[in-house]
């Protein structure tokens, strides 16, 4: 009877609704659109958080990842990397001042295909004037890729940003004369010299430049750790700082840096991780001309 009379007191189911309709008040009323999930080497896992009135804040290998409100709950969408071995891997979560918890998640193997090539030596190795370029501008996009701004992404499903097939897979590893390179970190996608390079999503230009390999290149900055890298373009038409809307023209495609043809060379890097942009294309939206 005491319990039946504790359960019914009125103050305190006044409270708790009230407490209730506060986290239901408090929580975003849209629904982000999500990419696929494969959790695994270059993909992606969305690991749920639960419900609270604030966003939580997680972490991966020490690196901040983008949290979202699904409709449901807080889930956080995780890149991994794809030097990332298969097994066991935690994600560190904070609620407000709450102490810090760890959330488990399994890495599962992905096979990507491996192509075998024999080519002139000049073709592979680099001399120590290109080397030591290649360095400096890979330690400068270390500095980019860390880039972690509070806005959030207006979308998780992104478009293709220039009409074509994809030519290369993401995740492609080639071996030239026997000596093995780094996967593939993008999308190939073949297309016309000057073809319009649209941006996948709106954002912020966070990088313009000429690279080694990469040549003329845009980096875009869409929010909390979720930034696109557009790459041989044979001009480049926004400037550092400007935000574009999705779909904007940012350059045209080319065959600048270590390209053998007119093609883009199109990432998506999730904190600091190169993920398969094919798990964040919108199927309903794809390349176009572009104003």
């Amino acid at each position: 009877m005491v319990l039946f009379q504790k359960i019914l007191n009125p103050a305190q189911t006044f409270a708790r609704v009230c407490s209730v309709l506060l986290v239901l008040v408090c929580l975003p009323t849209l629904a982000i659109d999500m990419p696929k999930q494969r959790v695994s080497a270059g993909g992606i896992a969305m690991i749920g958080l639960g419900v609270s009135a604030q966003a939580p804040r997680a972490s991966f290998n020490g690196v901040p990842v983008l949290v979202v409100h699904d409709s449901a709950q807080w889930t956080a969408v995780v890149g991994i990397p794809l030097a990332a071995q298969p097994g066991h891997a935690s994600l560190r979560v904070q609620h407000g001042a709450a102490p810090e918890t760890s959330v488990s998640f399994e890495i599962k193997p992905f096979h990507y295909a491996e192509q075998r090539l024999k080519v002139a030596p000049g073709h592979v190795d680099l001399t120590p004037t290109d080397l030591a370029r290649f360095e400096r501008e890979r330690s400068h996009t270390a500095e980019v890729m860390a880039t972690f701004t509070p806005e959030q992404p207006s979308s998780l499903q992104l478009r293709q940003p220039t009409s074509g097939r994809a030519s290369s897979s993401f995740g492609l590893r080639r071996v030239f004369n026997g000596q093995g390179r780094n996967p593939h970190s993008g999308m190939d996608i073949a297309a016309a010299q000057g073809a319009p390079v649209l941006a996948a999503a709106s954002g912020v230009v966070i990088d313009t430049g000429d690279y080694f390999f990469n040549g003329n290149t845009v980096w875009l900055d869409h929010g909390s750790g979720l930034l696109t890298m557009y790459c041989h373009l044979s001009a480049i038409q926004v400037k550092v700082g400007e935000q574009v809307k999705a779909g904007a023209r940012i350059g045209q495609v080319g065959a600048t840096g270590r390209a053998t043809g007119p093609h883009l060379h199109w990432s998506v890097s999730l904190n600091r991780a190169m993920v398969d942009p094919a798990l964040l294309l919108d199927p309903a939206a794809h390349g176009a001309s572009g104003p």
